[in-house]
């Protein structure tokens, strides 16, 4: 079984779906893309996540990233179990949902934790940029469903300091002051950040959102 670290390239794979057979890189394109795991179809907070997901689609797009979930069940599975998402969660699933019942995707990202079940995938997120590296990897047990405010949060922040040179403190939400990376001089930084930059101490420097 693979193991996946952030900076990983994301493994490629063909397997059929919800939407017919599809290809990750294809799919994604030269976009950002979130993969999510669901540990089975017809499960109650995996429902609940799905119809959230799809009421989320048009924030993901308008950051250009494409959602993709995954459960080791097999499509037919999945289209049958969207009938009861759409109609419990008010919503139409639009995107694609990952048939993997031979967990070969499961196993190229690791999704199968033994010690929380040996079939089952946990609840795993990657983030995967332009140049299909994993950006971010979030793992949940079965039992706690995601926080889709958290991934649109993360994915402002992963998109902000991949072109800028900044970081983003604890609780940033897009629009708020960020932190000048440790790796360039307060007085490089007051050439670059026209908007000004406050120091707190030589380590700790803050500038307003480059991009807000």
């Amino acid at each position: 079984m693979a193991t996946i670290r952030l900076g990983d390239t994301a493994p490629d794979f063909t397997a059929d779906s919800s939407v017919g057979t599809l290809n990750l890189y294809d799919y994604l394109g030269d976009g950002w893309g979130i993969l999510f795991s669901h540990p089975a179809d017809f499960t109650p907070v995996c429902t609940t996540e799905l119809g959230t997901a799809s009421k989320f689609k048009d924030e993901f797009d308008k950051r250009n990233v494409k959602m993709l979930a995954l459960s080791v069940d097999g499509a037919s599975s999945h289209n049958e179990w969207i009938k009861d998402i759409n109609e419990t969660q008010d919503t139409q699933v639009n995107f694609p949902i990952i048939a993997d019942e031979d967990r070969k995707v499961s196993d190229l990202y690791d999704m199968i934790h033994p010690k929380a079940d040996n079939t089952l995938t946990v609840r795993s997120v990657y983030i995967i940029a332009p140049d299909k590296t994993i950006k971010l990897i979030i793992t949940y047990p079965a039992s706690t469903g995601r926080n889709f405010h958290e991934l649109l949060r993360v994915i402002d922040s992963l998109q902000l300091t991949a072109y800028n040179k900044v970081a983003t403190p604890a609780n940033w939400e897009h629009g708020e002051d960020v932190v000048v990376i440790p790796s360039i001089s307060t007085d490089e930084a007051r050439q670059i950040f026209k908007k000004g930059v406050t120091e707190i101490k030589p380590y700790l420097r803050m500038t307003p959102d480059p991009t807000a």
